[in-house]
Protein backbone atom coordinates (compact mmCIF):
# COMPACT_ATOMS: atom_id res chain seq x y z
CA UNK A 1 0.00 0.00 0.00
CA UNK A 2 1.19 3.80 -0.39
CA UNK A 3 -0.83 6.68 1.02
CA UNK A 4 -3.88 4.23 1.30
CA UNK A 5 -4.04 3.22 -2.30
CA UNK A 6 -2.96 -0.36 -3.56
CA UNK A 7 -0.07 -0.73 -5.12
CA UNK A 8 -1.09 -1.88 -8.75
CA UNK A 9 2.30 -2.11 -10.20
CA UNK A 10 3.41 -4.57 -7.32
CA UNK A 11 4.23 -8.01 -8.48
CA UNK A 12 2.16 -9.86 -6.05
CA UNK A 13 -0.57 -12.93 -6.45
CA UNK A 14 -8.10 -11.51 -7.47
CA UNK A 15 -10.77 -13.45 -8.14
CA UNK A 16 -14.98 -13.22 -7.89
CA UNK A 17 -16.89 -11.11 -6.54
CA UNK A 18 -18.23 -11.87 -3.04
CA UNK A 19 -19.65 -15.11 -2.68
CA UNK A 20 -20.27 -18.02 -0.27
CA UNK A 21 -18.58 -19.56 2.57
CA UNK A 22 -16.07 -21.81 0.76
CA UNK A 23 -16.79 -26.05 1.15
CA UNK A 24 -15.21 -28.63 -0.74
CA UNK A 25 -16.92 -29.72 -3.92
CA UNK A 26 -17.11 -33.80 -4.02
CA UNK A 27 -13.59 -35.33 -4.56
CA UNK A 28 -11.64 -32.14 -4.06
CA UNK A 29 -11.71 -32.35 -0.28
CA UNK A 30 -8.00 -33.36 0.28
CA UNK A 31 -5.11 -30.99 -0.01
CA UNK A 32 -3.75 -31.04 -3.21
CA UNK A 33 -0.10 -32.03 -3.95
CA UNK A 34 1.63 -28.83 -4.15
CA UNK A 35 3.23 -27.69 -7.22
CA UNK A 36 6.16 -25.74 -7.75
CA UNK A 37 6.31 -22.35 -8.54
CA UNK A 38 7.90 -23.28 -11.84
CA UNK A 39 5.65 -26.27 -12.80
CA UNK A 40 4.52 -25.91 -16.40
CA UNK A 41 1.69 -29.27 -15.85
CA UNK A 42 -1.57 -27.65 -14.68
CA UNK A 43 -2.35 -29.59 -11.50
CA UNK A 44 -5.50 -32.19 -12.29
CA UNK A 45 -7.23 -30.67 -9.02
CA UNK A 46 -7.69 -27.74 -11.02
CA UNK A 47 -8.16 -29.02 -14.66
CA UNK A 48 -11.13 -30.85 -12.49
CA UNK A 49 -12.37 -27.88 -10.99
CA UNK A 50 -12.91 -25.97 -14.41
CA UNK A 51 -14.34 -28.78 -15.80
CA UNK A 52 -17.01 -28.53 -13.45
CA UNK A 53 -17.57 -24.92 -15.46
CA UNK A 54 -16.85 -26.38 -18.80
CA UNK A 55 -13.65 -24.10 -18.62
CA UNK A 56 -10.75 -25.45 -20.16
CA UNK A 57 -6.91 -24.22 -20.06
CA UNK A 58 -5.09 -23.23 -23.62
CA UNK A 59 -8.35 -23.93 -24.71
CA UNK A 60 -9.71 -22.30 -27.64
CA UNK A 61 -13.05 -21.15 -26.89
CA UNK A 62 -13.42 -17.33 -26.11
CA UNK A 63 -14.12 -18.53 -22.54
CA UNK A 64 -10.84 -20.77 -22.36
CA UNK A 65 -7.89 -19.47 -20.28
CA UNK A 66 -4.44 -18.79 -22.18
CA UNK A 67 -1.63 -19.62 -19.47
CA UNK A 68 1.16 -17.27 -20.30
CA UNK A 69 2.80 -17.86 -17.16
CA UNK A 70 2.76 -21.64 -15.21
CA UNK A 71 3.25 -20.14 -11.88
CA UNK A 72 -0.74 -19.35 -12.57
CA UNK A 73 -1.19 -22.83 -10.92
CA UNK A 74 1.10 -21.95 -7.37
CA UNK A 75 -0.70 -18.93 -7.40
CA UNK A 76 -3.86 -20.62 -7.48
CA UNK A 77 -3.50 -22.84 -4.96
CA UNK A 78 -1.87 -20.90 -2.52
CA UNK A 79 -4.27 -17.70 -2.85
CA UNK A 80 -7.36 -19.16 -4.65
CA UNK A 81 -9.36 -16.18 -5.93
CA UNK A 82 -6.95 -13.21 -4.92
CA UNK A 83 -4.36 -15.26 -6.56
CA UNK A 84 -6.00 -15.32 -9.56
CA UNK A 85 -6.71 -11.85 -10.10
CA UNK A 86 -3.28 -10.58 -9.46
CA UNK A 87 -2.18 -13.22 -11.78
CA UNK A 88 -4.23 -11.69 -14.20
CA UNK A 89 -3.21 -8.01 -13.49
CA UNK A 90 0.69 -9.44 -13.59
CA UNK A 91 -0.10 -10.87 -17.48
CA UNK A 92 -0.06 -14.70 -16.12
CA UNK A 93 -3.15 -15.79 -18.10
CA UNK A 94 -5.31 -14.37 -20.93
CA UNK A 95 -9.24 -14.64 -21.71
CA UNK A 96 -11.19 -13.47 -24.78
CA UNK A 97 -14.25 -13.02 -22.82
CA UNK A 98 -13.62 -12.30 -19.24
CA UNK A 99 -17.04 -11.95 -18.10
CA UNK A 100 -18.13 -14.86 -20.06
CA UNK A 101 -15.50 -17.16 -18.33
CA UNK A 102 -16.40 -15.59 -14.83
CA UNK A 103 -20.15 -16.10 -15.51
CA UNK A 104 -19.23 -19.49 -15.71
CA UNK A 105 -17.36 -20.09 -12.98
CA UNK A 106 -20.08 -18.36 -10.96
CA UNK A 107 -23.15 -20.28 -12.20
CA UNK A 108 -21.36 -23.80 -11.23
CA UNK A 109 -20.44 -21.64 -7.55
CA UNK A 110 -16.57 -21.98 -8.28
CA UNK A 111 -15.50 -20.33 -4.35
CA UNK A 112 -16.48 -23.26 -3.21
CA UNK A 113 -14.08 -25.45 -4.61
CA UNK A 114 -10.81 -24.29 -2.93
CA UNK A 115 -8.31 -26.54 -1.21
CA UNK A 116 -5.74 -26.64 0.94
CA UNK A 117 -3.67 -23.53 1.41
CA UNK A 118 -6.29 -21.65 -0.23
CA UNK A 119 -9.22 -22.78 1.80
CA UNK A 120 -7.71 -21.92 4.65
CA UNK A 121 -6.56 -18.60 3.77
CA UNK A 122 -10.21 -18.16 2.52
CA UNK A 123 -11.11 -19.06 6.06
CA UNK A 124 -9.16 -16.99 7.44
CA UNK A 125 -10.77 -13.80 6.01
CA UNK A 126 -14.35 -15.08 6.69
CA UNK A 127 -12.73 -15.62 10.32
CA UNK A 128 -11.43 -11.79 10.14
CA UNK A 129 -14.84 -10.59 9.24
CA UNK A 130 -16.45 -12.16 12.02
CA UNK A 131 -14.01 -10.91 14.63
CA UNK A 132 -13.20 -7.65 13.33
CA UNK A 133 -15.26 -4.58 13.16
CA UNK A 134 -13.81 -3.44 9.82
CA UNK A 135 -16.34 -0.71 9.48
CA UNK A 136 -15.44 0.74 12.58
CA UNK A 137 -15.52 4.83 12.78
CA UNK A 138 -11.51 4.78 12.14
CA UNK A 139 -11.80 2.60 9.27
CA UNK A 140 -14.66 4.81 7.75
CA UNK A 141 -12.28 6.78 5.34
CA UNK A 142 -10.47 3.73 4.05
CA UNK A 143 -12.47 2.83 1.35
CA UNK A 144 -12.68 6.65 0.05
CA UNK A 145 -8.74 7.21 0.21
CA UNK A 146 -8.48 3.47 -1.36
CA UNK A 147 -11.15 3.38 -4.47
CA UNK A 148 -13.24 7.24 -4.39
CA UNK A 149 -10.39 8.96 -4.73
CA UNK A 150 -8.59 6.68 -7.31
CA UNK A 151 -8.87 9.70 -9.70
CA UNK A 152 -11.71 11.66 -11.02
CA UNK A 153 -10.92 11.81 -14.35
CA UNK A 154 -11.51 7.61 -14.66
CA UNK A 155 -15.10 8.13 -13.39
CA UNK A 156 -15.93 11.53 -15.27
CA UNK A 157 -15.06 8.79 -18.47
CA UNK A 158 -16.46 6.26 -16.91
CA UNK A 159 -19.71 7.13 -16.01
CA UNK A 160 -22.43 9.32 -17.28
CA UNK A 161 -22.90 13.09 -16.97
CA UNK A 162 -24.40 13.21 -14.16
CA UNK A 163 -21.38 10.89 -12.24
CA UNK A 164 -23.85 7.82 -11.00
CA UNK A 165 -21.69 5.34 -9.54
CA UNK A 166 -24.67 3.47 -9.20
CA UNK A 167 -26.85 0.66 -10.71
CA UNK A 168 -29.06 1.84 -13.37
CA UNK A 169 -32.33 1.70 -14.27
CA UNK A 170 -33.22 -0.17 -17.91
CA UNK A 171 -36.68 -0.62 -17.96
CA UNK A 172 -37.43 1.96 -20.85
CA UNK A 173 -34.26 3.18 -21.52
CA UNK A 174 -31.38 2.76 -24.17
CA UNK A 175 -28.82 4.58 -23.22
CA UNK A 176 -26.49 4.97 -19.96
CA UNK A 177 -27.63 8.30 -19.64
CA UNK A 178 -31.16 7.39 -19.64
CA UNK A 179 -31.51 4.77 -17.89
CA UNK A 180 -29.31 6.98 -15.00
CA UNK A 181 -32.06 9.64 -15.45
CA UNK A 182 -34.86 7.10 -15.05
CA UNK A 183 -33.27 5.74 -11.61
CA UNK A 184 -33.07 8.94 -10.10
CA UNK A 185 -36.52 10.18 -10.94
CA UNK A 186 -37.30 6.90 -10.05
CA UNK A 187 -35.98 7.38 -6.13
CA UNK A 188 -37.37 10.59 -5.68
CA UNK A 189 -40.42 9.13 -7.04
CA UNK A 190 -40.44 6.44 -4.33
CA UNK A 191 -39.31 8.99 -1.92
CA UNK A 192 -42.83 11.03 -3.07
CA UNK A 193 -40.44 14.14 -2.48
CA UNK A 194 -41.84 17.13 -2.46
CA UNK A 195 -40.78 21.15 -3.34
CA UNK A 196 -38.97 22.38 0.04
CA UNK A 197 -38.50 19.36 1.82
CA UNK A 198 -34.83 18.34 2.92
CA UNK A 199 -33.41 15.00 2.22
CA UNK A 200 -30.58 13.85 3.66
CA UNK A 201 -28.61 11.85 0.94
CA UNK A 202 -26.29 9.26 3.09
CA UNK A 203 -23.11 8.48 0.54
CA UNK A 204 -23.84 11.42 -1.65
CA UNK A 205 -20.84 10.43 -4.15
CA UNK A 206 -20.14 13.16 -6.92
CA UNK A 207 -23.82 14.78 -5.87
CA UNK A 208 -25.54 13.62 -8.76
CA UNK A 209 -28.72 12.75 -6.99
CA UNK A 210 -28.57 15.60 -4.41
CA UNK A 211 -28.71 17.62 -8.08
CA UNK A 212 -31.20 15.75 -9.05
CA UNK A 213 -33.25 16.39 -6.65
CA UNK A 214 -32.85 19.78 -5.73
CA UNK A 215 -33.21 20.74 -9.68
CA UNK A 216 -36.04 18.30 -10.65
CA UNK A 217 -37.96 18.25 -7.07
CA UNK A 218 -37.09 21.82 -5.19
CA UNK A 219 -35.65 19.43 -2.11
CA UNK A 220 -33.16 20.91 0.31
CA UNK A 221 -30.35 18.47 0.29
CA UNK A 222 -27.47 17.16 3.07
CA UNK A 223 -25.24 15.21 1.71
CA UNK A 224 -22.06 13.12 3.15
CA UNK A 225 -19.51 11.11 1.89
CA UNK A 226 -16.14 9.68 2.85
CA UNK A 227 -14.11 10.56 -0.37
CA UNK A 228 -11.80 14.02 -0.18
CA UNK A 229 -11.93 13.94 -4.40
CA UNK A 230 -15.88 12.98 -4.82
CA UNK A 231 -16.64 16.07 -2.47
CA UNK A 232 -14.66 18.88 -3.96
CA UNK A 233 -16.18 17.76 -7.21
CA UNK A 234 -19.30 17.84 -5.68
CA UNK A 235 -19.70 20.93 -4.51
CA UNK A 236 -18.73 22.39 -7.74
CA UNK A 237 -21.22 20.64 -9.20
CA UNK A 238 -23.59 21.67 -7.06
CA UNK A 239 -22.72 25.66 -6.48
CA UNK A 240 -25.63 27.34 -6.16
CA UNK A 241 -28.01 25.16 -5.32
CA UNK A 242 -30.00 24.32 -1.88
CA UNK A 243 -27.30 21.76 -1.18
CA UNK A 244 -24.74 20.91 1.56
CA UNK A 245 -22.47 18.61 1.45
CA UNK A 246 -20.45 17.49 3.54
CA UNK A 247 -16.58 15.12 4.25
CA UNK A 248 -18.83 12.99 7.32
CA UNK A 249 -19.07 9.46 8.58
CA UNK A 250 -22.62 8.96 8.54
CA UNK A 251 -22.85 8.37 12.78
CA UNK A 252 -21.61 12.06 13.14
CA UNK A 253 -24.36 13.04 11.32
CA UNK A 254 -27.66 15.26 13.78
CA UNK A 255 -30.82 17.17 12.88
CA UNK A 256 -34.23 15.18 11.75
CA UNK A 257 -35.07 15.32 7.97
CA UNK A 258 -38.38 14.41 5.94
CA UNK A 259 -36.89 12.04 3.60
CA UNK A 260 -33.15 9.78 3.74
CA UNK A 261 -31.58 8.17 0.89
CA UNK A 262 -28.60 6.15 0.95
CA UNK A 263 -27.32 4.48 -3.01
CA UNK A 264 -24.83 2.10 -2.97
CA UNK A 265 -23.26 3.40 0.07
CA UNK A 266 -25.01 0.01 2.74
CA UNK A 267 -21.96 -2.29 1.17
CA UNK A 268 -19.34 -0.45 3.03
CA UNK A 269 -21.45 -0.21 6.67
CA UNK A 270 -20.81 -4.12 7.60
CA UNK A 271 -23.04 -6.79 9.76
CA UNK A 272 -21.49 -5.45 13.12
CA UNK A 273 -22.64 -1.90 12.38
CA UNK A 274 -25.99 -2.39 10.76
CA UNK A 275 -27.95 -1.99 14.19
CA UNK A 276 -26.24 1.57 14.71
CA UNK A 277 -27.04 2.27 10.81
CA UNK A 278 -30.68 1.63 11.38
CA UNK A 279 -30.69 3.79 14.75
CA UNK A 280 -29.11 6.72 13.34
CA UNK A 281 -31.99 6.43 10.12
CA UNK A 282 -34.59 6.37 12.48
CA UNK A 283 -33.36 8.98 14.69
CA UNK A 284 -32.82 11.36 11.62
CA UNK A 285 -36.23 10.54 9.88
CA UNK A 286 -39.29 12.40 10.43
CA UNK A 287 -42.25 11.09 11.73
CA UNK A 288 -44.36 10.48 8.52
CA UNK A 289 -40.80 10.27 6.72
CA UNK A 290 -40.16 7.46 3.74
CA UNK A 291 -36.26 6.15 3.31
CA UNK A 292 -35.13 4.41 0.61
CA UNK A 293 -32.26 1.46 0.58
CA UNK A 294 -30.71 1.15 -2.40
CA UNK A 295 -27.72 -1.89 -2.08
CA UNK A 296 -26.47 -4.53 -4.08
CA UNK A 297 -27.37 -7.72 -2.31
CA UNK A 298 -26.42 -10.94 -2.51
CA UNK A 299 -28.03 -14.63 -2.39
CA UNK A 300 -26.53 -16.31 0.33
CA UNK A 301 -25.72 -14.72 3.45
CA UNK A 302 -21.50 -14.91 3.40
CA UNK A 303 -19.14 -15.02 5.80
CA UNK A 304 -17.07 -12.45 4.19
CA UNK A 305 -15.54 -10.63 1.05
CA UNK A 306 -14.00 -12.00 -1.55
CA UNK A 307 -10.05 -11.19 -0.83
CA UNK A 308 -9.32 -9.49 -4.21
CA UNK A 309 -12.58 -7.05 -4.48
CA UNK A 310 -11.42 -6.59 -0.65
CA UNK A 311 -7.39 -5.36 -1.29
CA UNK A 312 -8.06 -3.48 -4.92
CA UNK A 313 -11.45 -2.41 -4.90
CA UNK A 314 -13.82 -1.80 -2.10
CA UNK A 315 -11.51 -2.68 1.14
CA UNK A 316 -13.40 -3.49 4.05
CA UNK A 317 -16.84 -3.57 2.15
CA UNK A 318 -19.53 -6.59 2.86
CA UNK A 319 -22.39 -7.46 0.61
CA UNK A 320 -25.19 -8.13 3.04
CA UNK A 321 -28.52 -11.00 2.57
CA UNK A 322 -31.75 -10.34 2.30
CA UNK A 323 -31.84 -11.90 5.64
CA UNK A 324 -29.38 -9.74 7.32
CA UNK A 325 -31.76 -6.49 5.91
CA UNK A 326 -34.79 -8.13 7.00
CA UNK A 327 -33.25 -8.53 10.73
CA UNK A 328 -31.85 -5.32 11.05
CA UNK A 329 -34.92 -3.58 10.14
CA UNK A 330 -37.17 -5.90 12.60
CA UNK A 331 -38.29 -3.64 15.31
CA UNK A 332 -37.06 -0.68 13.64
CA UNK A 333 -38.81 0.04 10.16
CA UNK A 334 -41.88 -1.11 8.60
CA UNK A 335 -40.95 -2.63 4.94
CA UNK A 336 -42.90 -0.92 2.47
CA UNK A 337 -41.59 -2.42 -1.01
CA UNK A 338 -38.47 -4.18 -1.75
CA UNK A 339 -37.48 -4.15 -5.60
CA UNK A 340 -34.91 -6.34 -7.03
CA UNK A 341 -33.61 -4.80 -10.31
CA UNK A 342 -30.05 -7.12 -10.47
CA UNK A 343 -30.39 -8.05 -13.84
CA UNK A 344 -30.26 -4.48 -14.75
CA UNK A 345 -26.36 -4.65 -12.88
CA UNK A 346 -24.81 -6.30 -15.84
CA UNK A 347 -26.04 -3.99 -18.31
CA UNK A 348 -24.63 -1.11 -16.55
CA UNK A 349 -20.93 -2.02 -15.57
CA UNK A 350 -20.75 -3.18 -19.25
CA UNK A 351 -21.64 0.23 -20.49
CA UNK A 352 -18.85 1.47 -17.87
CA UNK A 353 -16.51 -0.97 -19.42
CA UNK A 354 -17.00 0.45 -23.38
CA UNK A 355 -17.08 4.17 -21.63
CA UNK A 356 -13.68 3.35 -19.98
CA UNK A 357 -11.94 1.24 -23.11
CA UNK A 358 -12.75 4.50 -25.30
CA UNK A 359 -11.08 6.91 -22.79
CA UNK A 360 -8.19 4.71 -22.00
CA UNK A 361 -5.68 6.24 -24.67
CA UNK A 362 -6.11 9.96 -22.40
CA UNK A 363 -5.75 8.10 -19.51
CA UNK A 364 -3.05 5.66 -20.09
CA UNK A 365 0.29 7.86 -19.06
CA UNK A 366 -1.06 8.40 -16.20
CA UNK A 367 -2.52 4.79 -14.96
CA UNK A 368 -0.34 2.61 -16.50
CA UNK A 369 -1.29 -1.13 -18.15
CA UNK A 370 -1.69 -3.21 -14.60
CA UNK A 371 -4.31 -0.22 -13.72
CA UNK A 372 -5.69 -1.06 -16.95
CA UNK A 373 -6.10 -4.82 -16.63
CA UNK A 374 -6.74 -4.24 -12.55
CA UNK A 375 -10.00 -2.19 -13.94
CA UNK A 376 -10.98 -4.46 -16.26
CA UNK A 377 -11.08 -7.33 -14.46
CA UNK A 378 -12.84 -5.21 -11.72
CA UNK A 379 -15.81 -4.02 -14.01
CA UNK A 380 -15.94 -7.75 -15.93
CA UNK A 381 -15.54 -9.78 -13.24
CA UNK A 382 -18.85 -7.63 -11.06
CA UNK A 383 -20.62 -8.18 -14.59
CA UNK A 384 -20.45 -11.82 -14.46
CA UNK A 385 -21.05 -11.61 -10.48
CA UNK A 386 -24.60 -10.37 -11.40
CA UNK A 387 -25.26 -12.00 -14.47
CA UNK A 388 -24.65 -15.43 -13.05
CA UNK A 389 -27.99 -14.26 -10.21
CA UNK A 390 -25.45 -14.29 -7.10
CA UNK A 391 -25.87 -10.47 -7.23
CA UNK A 392 -28.71 -8.83 -6.60
CA UNK A 393 -29.90 -5.46 -6.63
CA UNK A 394 -31.97 -3.69 -3.90
CA UNK A 395 -34.01 -0.58 -3.69
CA UNK A 396 -36.41 -1.10 -0.12
CA UNK A 397 -38.49 1.66 1.11
CA UNK A 398 -39.35 1.96 4.55
CA UNK A 399 -40.99 3.86 7.24
CA UNK A 400 -41.40 4.50 10.98
CA UNK A 401 -43.67 2.19 12.38
CA UNK A 402 -46.19 4.78 13.48
CA UNK A 403 -46.63 6.86 10.42
CA UNK A 404 -50.29 7.16 9.54
CA UNK A 405 -49.82 7.77 5.41
CA UNK A 406 -50.70 5.05 2.61
CA UNK A 407 -47.44 4.33 0.75
CA UNK A 408 -48.02 3.31 -2.80
CA UNK A 409 -45.14 1.32 -4.37
CA UNK A 410 -43.86 3.32 -7.92
CA UNK A 411 -41.85 1.69 -10.72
Amino acid sequence: MQNGHADYRSATPPGPVPGVPPQPLSGHGASPPRPSAASTEPPSVIVDILSHADVRLNGDRPWDIRVLNPRLYHRILTSWSLGFGEAYMDGDWECDDLDGLFTRLLTTNIESAAVGRARARLLFEHLRHRVMNLQSRNRAFQVGEQHYDAGNDIFEAMLDSRMIYSCAYWANASTLEEAQYAKLDMICRKLELKPGETLLDIGCGWGGLARFAAEHYGAHVTGVTVSKEQLALAQERCKGLPIDLRLQDYRELQGKFDKIVSVGMFEHVGPKNYPVYFDTVQRLLAPEGLFLLHTIGIDVRSAGTDPWIDKYVFPNGKLPAATEIADAVENRFLIEDWHNFGRDYDRTLMAWWDNFVRAWPSLQHKYGDRFYRMWKYYLLVCAAFFRSRQGQLWQVVLTHRGRQSMYRSVR
